[in-house]
């Protein structure tokens, strides 16, 4: 394989109820700083059907071009029709780096394709930089770090001799562009056939399930309960507390495996990462593997009883208190100046 072949950033950027998703603007942010290291330029690929208003909205979060597949086995997702189109595209395009989200769609369709390039894919990365390659300095890798053995060690991935380099990356993990219309809009309407031995299945009805809590990821407060809350009986508390915050409750590992709080309420490196601006930990110690879901919040608030746990050394204000005093102050507090504006 020559690789030098292979340029450009390119990231897949997922759609749902023809509405992209917010993980492929966050990889565009990436895409941008990769971009920059290697001296090349940002690709989105978009599949799906009617859907270029959208495909602009790509080039005004930063991509510098945009290849659109308009089709319509492309309008929902299904495994082979996805797979077979960005086999091509990437196949014609050669691009250099490929990002995914770590979504369900992600994690279905990336080993898919990286199978059928044979290629190497690297899943649920959390970081990702540039480096040059140990014994050949001119040449440039991605390196792409995950977490390994239960999250306990971060693991540093390099495919040094295939290309494209795949990596499927969490949601919430990086940093969004600045979002501009006066960005230049270069779109490519990618036309492609698909065989009919392509559409494996068929979708007969789309059934929509309206989550009862906000998700985590979307959340601009999250209040967070850890092994300290002693049992599921005690969650109401929190989520009075994040109601009145107009965020949301979310857990740590404990809790969760504890079966106190549902898996996708969890933060951490085994669960969901999270950048809202107000983070509040009660009971939680601070296991390097939460703090890694975690610590990029904008406002760290930390209850916790032991003033040596970790939470604290990343927390912007730090309670050491028991939380089943210092919670319910904080609610009657918060009732107060809500009925003092009313």
């Amino acid at each position: 394989m020559n690789i030098s072949e292979y340029k450009g950033v390119f990231v897949f950027a997922e759609q749902r109820d023809q509405k992209v998703q917010k993980v492929a603007y966050e990889l565009i942010g990436k895409a941008k700083e990769l971009a920059k290291d290697l001296d090349t330029t940002v690709t989105a690929v978009l599949l799906g059907h009617n859907m270029q208003e959208e495909a602009k909205k790509l080039c005004f979060a930063g991509a510098d071009n945009v290849i659109y597949a308009d089709h319509e086995l492309l309008d929902e997702y299904m495994t082979e029709p996805y797979t077979y189109t960005l086999h091509q595209i990437f196949g014609e395009k050669k691009p250099e780096i490929v990002l995914y989200g770590a979504s369900a769609i992600g994690r279905d369709v990336a080993p898919r394709v990286s199978a059928r390039l044979k290629t190497g894919l690297t899943a649920d990365c959390t970081s990702l930089d540039i480096r040059a390659d140990k014994d050949n300095p001119e040449q440039l890798n991605l390196a792409m770090t995950r977490p390994a053995f239960g999250g306990n060690l971060m693991a540093t991935i390099v495919i040094g001799n295939h290309r494209p380099q795949m990596a499927t990356v969490r949601p919430g993990v990086m940093q969004r562009a600045a979002y501009s219309e006066e960005n230049k809009v270069n779109i490519e309407e990618y036309k492609i056939d698909i065989p009919a031995d392509r559409k494996n299945v068929e979708i007969l009805d789309v059934t929509r399930i309206i989550q009862q809590r906000m998700n985590v990821e979307d959340a601009k407060v999250l209040v967070s309960g850890g092994r300290g809350m002693h049992g599921p009986d005690n969650y109401p508390m929190l989520e009075e507390l994040a109601d009145l915050l107009g965020g949301t409750i979310s857990a740590s590992r404990a809790a969760v495996d504890s079966g106190w709080v549902p898996k996708d309420r969890q933060v951490g490196q085994t669960g969901k990462t999270v950048r809202p601006n107000l983070y509040i930990a009660c009971g939680i110690s601070g296991a390097i593997q939460h703090l890694a879901g975690m610590e990029e919040s904008d406002f760290i608030i930390a209850i916790n009883k032991d003033e040596s746990a970790p939470i604290f050394e990343v927390a912007d204000v730090g309670i050491v208190g028991d939380i089943f005093k210092v919670v319910p102050l904080l609610i009657e507090e918060l009732k107060k100046e809500q009925a003092a504006k009313a």
